[in-house]
């Protein structure tokens, strides 16, 4: 039987919307996997103000770190089947960074969609400059980069989930690594300025791709021994699996293996508090998730569950097995979301 770990970002909503958002969420199966418990707790607010908590947890669970740090870089290269061979290496996001009223603000990385044409287009532009001050840019997806530069240490940049919609003055890296970054930073927003990629975005009324956000930086990483699947997240955190399931239709592969799954769908409406969007992407987890895995816990197809939920702000962790789900005392609620 299978042990399963289900972590779902930004499923804990914002604490001043949730009783609302609790109303009007139709979830009797996720009610009964949080109230029928064999524990429970909540994690103290995040360690780190440069990454979210599910980011710094899914950190500490494959090994990588566990002082709060991101160091997926390395990682993800080999799941995107590139060698780091030595040296540090960072994750690069292209991103859109926009003037808010009174200070600069990057978008959710998840609106700047990008085809892999797009991406190397961008990305070739880049890597001369990198190559040009001594610095190796290598390509993994058209959102995944990877930059190399050992020196660049001393300075934390935090994740573009982390950064995203906020006042960028508070995330900006200081010290003589950043501001070599900052000047490379510079160098690429005017190369890409003008570039034929960005005009044709601009004729489409798609944000333009105007930065790159530089993050998640390790010099070596042993690979995540736990099978990881993974649903609807950003490409660094797929890289880090062995299993990118393109819908939840068909969960038999991972209820038969065990291991984590990592269910991303709710973090483009959380971020931008699109609370309607997050209620949809809620009962769509329901109805092709919560309820399969309720089923297969109580015909004993999984012997345990743990479910990692967070916010910005929390992450809450329970765990469940069918001996739990026979509390029937224990009335299904919602309220642990709050």
């Amino acid at each position: 039987m299978a042990h399963i770990t289900l972590v779902l970002p930004f499923a804990l909503p914002l604490p001043e919307f949730a009783p609302d958002l609790i109303r009007a969420l139709q979830a009797p199966a996720l009610a009964a996997l949080l109230s029928r418990t064999s524990s429970a707790r909540r994690a103290p607010k995040a360690d780190s103000a440069h990454a979210l908590p599910h980011e710094t947890w899914l950190a500490r669970a494959l090994g990588l770190a566990d002082d709060g740090r991101t160091p997926f870089a390395v990682a993800a290269m080999h799941g995107l089947n590139l060698d780091p061979g030595a040296g540090r290496w960072h994750l690069v996001t292209p991103a859109h960074i926009q003037i808010a009223r009174s200070h600069l603000m990057m978008a959710d990385t998840r609106q700047v969609s990008l085809d892999d044409a797009d991406g190397r287009a961008l990305f070739d532009a880049a890597r001369q400059l990198c190559e040009e001050i001594g610095h190796e840019l290598r390509y993994g997806d058209a959102h995944t980069w990877f930059l190399r530069a050992d020196d660049w240490t001393g300075f934390d940049t935090a994740s573009p989930d982390t950064v995203a919609n906020m006042d960028l003055t508070d995330f900006m890296p200081k010290g003589v690594g950043a501001q070599a970054y900052r000047r490379l930073q510079n160098e690429v927003q005017m190369a890409w300025h003008a570039h034929p990629v960005n005009a044709a975005r601009e004729a489409r009324r798609l944000p333009v791709v105007n930065a790159f956000w530089l993050w998640g930086a390790s010099v070596q990483a042993q690979q995540p021994v736990t099978k990881i699947a993974s649903y609807a997240v950003p490409g660094w955190l797929a890289a880090l699996g062995q299993q990118r399931l393109p819908s939840l239709e068909r969960l038999d592969d991972v209820l038969a293996q065990g291991g984590l799954l990592v269910a991303g769908n709710l973090g483009e409406a959380a971020l931008a508090a699109d609370w309607h969007g997050w209620l949809q992407g809620m009962q769509h987890l329901e109805e092709k998730l919560f309820v399969p895995l309720l089923a297969a816990l109580k015909k004993g197809r999984v012997r345990e569950l743990r479910l990692v939920l967070s916010s910005r702000e929390g992450l809450a962790d329970y765990t469940t097995t069918a001996m739990a789900q026979r509390k029937f005392w224990r009335r299904p609620t919602l309220d642990s979301l709050t």
